[in-house]
């Protein structure tokens, strides 16, 4: 290096230089000589220790014949500088993998644009039939799509472009015209062999065009079209795992993107897809092969604990779950990881070990590699090359650096073999396995009795008509192999419970609907979690049984570590529902946002029934998520009236939640009590007159007319069917004049409605009613107005009139209990009657007691008339009790599918009492 230039030879005389280059060639043959040829780089490292990047070569035309050259010259340079920080301390690890990738991008990227302005002066531009240009778009697979390339890799790339045409259409001579197809093969040719070939310079970077469908095989260049339809016919697992980490990085970026978006679902099931397992156990046993028949034990890469182990468990997980979870769809295994451990899918220590583990693998390959710039993974045999390696990687010497390195990949193996062994599954009985295999043609009832079937012929029956379905018989080998581990281990859990035919009918009906995915099927055959989960669903809850068998996605939420943790709070599940966008697709939208409600629902479903968490708490987190809903909805309903109507400037309008939405204590399945409000300005007309303002789009409509359109359109969206099914019924009877009103009611009429023209029962329904969406202006200004209507002086003997009038007509229209049986809610002594007290404690007196005025729920009443003396506190701590004890009745009926009416028992007696109690005392006797 002394003899290459006077310059470096003065600059290594200095000691501080001499001994930071000392430190580089312990490490690097290939950085020592890069110095020697380029002088100039060794005084650029020795003034910054390379914090600025070298300079990025220009590609002329007229300098064709030194692109190669300055390509070479350039990433030798690049990595050298990437060598010397390495050395010296300046870099970790995750900086020298994104330097390496940003140096191959670089490279990539200059070479192409210099070879497309060479093709366009030399063949034209492709262009499709309406003579829209069409590129090329280079995307990088692998680590490089990653971002996380090591030094001496080589670089996956595939070759697209978005639309068929030809250079005729640039006005070329249809005779030597290219298509699409050869323009952009003989264009990715000229790109990978002016980066590829090996001259006295040595190589850019190795490319591998393997990775496109059919590798070598298949066409060099893929139209959009044409990928996408092979994919969708011929994708096999191992390419979902190589285009999980694919990004465009050259050439039409956008279009990139977009063919990525299309590919997604092929990359990302919709569902937990514990299928691809199965792929990775056969890529996992070919690799395995490989290494026994190579010999390579000691491949830091793909051998045993190697690198690879950790990509495949990482993007495994992200595959699994990815198509649910849109966080998990990172192409970088870093964040991915902790983005798994974030969602409780990896343990804590498990990921942190494994993330410790990944960045000592990669450093010691690139450390591998910086070597002599060579693609290597072994570990090397010569005693002088380990003395250099374990030095430079702070240990004492090879031996020390073996023991550090085995026991990580001991323990990245054990977390590897972990998530591929075949899982403990639920062992059913010899006997139900056989008789199972031996449907429909034989098999004998006499086996299920022994079971526990109290029908054993008609559940046979029922398993015989199964077999012979279309869905079983039309199953893969595959997806057969897996029902017959599933249903016997299925039929042993129906057995088992309380009621065995009641859960064969429910699983059957589940079992119907996910024969038609097999990806469910692997989930419970690979997740003996899931069966047992859905087991106890199943057979505990006929809501939940419904709810499975209609919407399968639902099954991937008893696998959901979530599901056993903490449940959102309001704040989430606001932001869940909000976070539900598919574009300009309305109905899409409401699709995505019904699975999300009814997998939120379930979830809360699921707490409830383990009893780990109250009734209480339950109905106000739905509620909480019927806002979220309804949020969301108004949102998609602004967008669709404005984009026919425009704007209404100037103008608010707001969502009330009345009734058990507005309580927050709303059941599973209950409808919606909305009521509609808004406020605009009035504009001044000919002779100082007003009148109303209207939208300001092509089609305008006066503003009353276009919030009643709006309101029209969100209860429409609420109970529009989709796929996943409704999100809610909606009772708008509650508005000013019921039925017989307007939907939408201004904020002037309706304060006026309030003040001259209530029943003493609407009030009653203002106790509980609260803004759930819209301005938050027009919201504050409702709380005024029905604080002052509520806060009105009244009559009390008036008040308890009214009160008892209304809810002995209520009860004799409404109550459903009988001599067997009491109504929950309508009964006398039940939730209505505690409401109505509450009611009529509200509007007796909030005109002294303000605090009244802010809780909606009922709990939170009998809070607050406690603590200003109108309820003592044995009282009210009966009334909560009794509130708790009737809820929870109400929604155990709710999940088994049953009318909200129970036997009467003590603690319902009890809770009956308290509340007649309470009623007596207030002067109210409801019976």
């Amino acid at each position: 290096m002394r003899a290459s230039a006077a310059e470096a030879a003065a600059a290594l005389s200095e000691p501080a230089l001499a001994q930071r280059v000392a430190r580089v060639a312990a490490i690097s043959d290939f950085a020592i000589d890069t110095l020697a040829r380029q002088p100039a780089l060794l005084l650029a490292l020795a003034a910054d220790d390379g914090a600025e990047p070298w300079p990025v070569p220009e590609l002329l035309p007229e300098q064709r014949a030194d692109w190669g050259s300055l390509l070479r010259r350039y990433r030798a340079a690049g990595s050298t500088r990437l060598i010397w920080r390495d050395a010296l301390g300046l870099d970790d690890v995750d900086a020298t993998l994104i330097g390496s990738t940003q140096l191959a991008e670089i490279c990539l990227q200059r070479a192409l644009a210099a070879l497309e302005a060479e093709f366009a002066q030399r063949y034209g531009v492709i262009r499709d039939r309406d003579g829209a240009p069409q590129r090329l778009v280079v995307f990088g697979l692998g680590k490089l799509g990653g971002s996380e390339l090591n030094f001496s890799s080589d670089v996956d790339l595939v070759y697209a472009y978005e639309h068929d045409g030809s250079t005729e259409h640039d006005g070329r001579d249809p005779a030597r015209a290219l298509d699409a197809e050869n323009y952009f093969a003989k264009l990715g040719q000229q790109l990978a062999r002016l980066l590829d070939e090996v001259t006295a310079e040595g190589f850019c970077h190795r490319v591998d065009l393997r990775l496109r469908p059919y590798g070598n095989a298949g066409r060099l260049a893929w139209s959009f079209a044409a990928m996408e339809q092979y994919f969708q016919r011929e994708g096999r697992d191992w390419e979902r795992y190589a285009w999980q980490k694919a990004r465009p990085f050259a050439g039409d970026l956008e279009a990139g993107e977009r063919l990525l978006e299309a590919l997604r679902p092929f990359v990302y099931r919709r569902y937990l897809d514990f299928g691809a397992l199965d792929g990775l156990r056969s890529m996992k046993a070919a690799i395995s092969a490989e290494v026994a028949r190579k010999e390579l034990a000691d491949d830091i890469k793909r051998g045993p604990g190697g690198i690879r182990e950790i990509e495949f468990l990482v993007q495994a997980l992200q595959l699994i779950r990815g198509g649910r979870e849109a966080e998990l769809r990172g192409r970088r295994l870093l964040p991915a990881l902790h983005e798994l451990v974030a969602q409780r899918q990896i343990g804590e220590a498990a990921g942190a070990a494994l993330a410790d583990d990944y960045r000592f693998l990669r450093r010691l390959e690139n450390r591998l590699q910086m070597l002599r710039d060579a693609q290597t993974h072994a570990l090397p045999d010569a005693e002088a090359d380990r003395v250099r390696i374990a030095e430079g990687l702070g240990y004492a010497d090879w031996d020390a650096l073996r023991v550090a390195l085995d026991l990580r990949r001991a323990r990245v193996t054990a977390e590897f073999d972990a998530l591929l062994a075949p899982r403990r599954r639920v062992v059913a009985p010899n006997a139900l396995t056989a008789y199972w295999r031996a449907l429909p043609e034989a098999g004998e009832a006499a086996v299920l009795a022994d079971a526990g079937f109290d029908d054993a012929a008609a559940a046979d029956a029922m398993l015989r008509d199964l077999a012979r379905s279309p869905g079983v018989r039309g199953l893969s080998d595959g997806a057969r192999t897996r029902l017959d581990r599933v249903l016997p281990a299925l039929l042993q859990g129906a057995a088992l419970s309380s009621q065995p035919m009641l859960a064969l009918k429910r699983l059957l009906a589940l079992l119907h609907n996910v024969l038609r995915r097999s990806a469910y099927l692997a989930l419970l055959d690979e997740q003996p979690a899931a069966l047992a989960r859905l087991l106890e669903a199943v057979t505990r809850s006929a809501l939940l049984a419904e709810r499975l068998a209609a919407h399968p996605l639902l099954l991937d939420e008893l696998l959901d570590a979530r599901v056993v943790g903490p449940l959102p709070g309001r704040a989430e599940l606001l932001a869940a529902c909000a976070e539900v966008d598919e574009g300009d697709d309305t109905e899409a939208t409401l699709q995505a946002l019904n699975e999300v409600r009814q997998a939120l629902s379930f979830r809360i479903a699921l707490a409830l029934r383990d009893g780990r968490q109250s009734a209480e708490e339950s109905a106000r987190q739905l509620a909480w998520l019927a806002d979220g809903v309804v949020l969301r909805v108004l949102a998609l309903a602004e967008r669709e009236v404005a984009a026919a109507h425009g704007q209404v400037p100037g103008s608010r309008f707001v969502v009330l939640g009345y009734g058990s939405l507005g309580g927050e204590e709303l059941g599973f399945g209950s409808d919606l009590d909305l009521v509609f409000l808004y406020d605009a300005p009035r504009a001044d007309a000919a002779g100082g007159a007003l009148e109303g303002v209207h939208s300001d789009g092509a089609r305008p409509l006066e503003a009353a007319r276009w919030f009643a359109r709006l309101a029209q359109k969100v209860v429409a969206l609420l109970g529009a069917v989709t796929a996943g099914g409704r999100l809610f019924d909606v009772d708008v009877r509650l508005r000013p004049d019921g039925a017989k009103g307007l939907l939408v009611s201004s904020l002037t009429s309706f304060a006026d409605y309030q003040r001259e023209r209530a029943w003493t029962w609407e009030h009653q329904a203002l106790v509980r009613a609260r803004g759930v969406a819209g301005d938050t202006g027009l919201r504050e200004d409702f709380e005024r107005v029905r604080a002052q209507t509520l806060a009105r002086a009244r009559d009390p003997a008036k008040v308890r009139e009214d009160v008892r009038a209304m809810r002995l007509r209520m009860r004799a229209e409404l109550d459903r209990s009988d001599a067997a049986a009491f109504d929950l809610k309508q009964g006398e002594g039940g939730l209505v009657d505690l409401e109505f007290l509450l009611q009529a404690l509200v509007l007796r007196e909030a005109s002294a007691h303000a605090e009244l005025l802010l809780p909606r729920d009922t709990p939170g009443l009998i809070g607050v008339a406690r603590s200003i003396g109108v309820l003592d506190e044995a009282v009210a701590v009966s009334l909560q009790s009794a509130h708790a004890v009737l809820l929870a009745r109400g929604l155990d009926c709710t999940l088994d599918r049953r009318a909200r009416r129970v036997a009467p028992d003590e603690a319902v007696e009890a809770a009956r009492a308290s509340i007649r109690a309470a009623a007596k005392a207030q002067g109210l006797s409801f019976d």
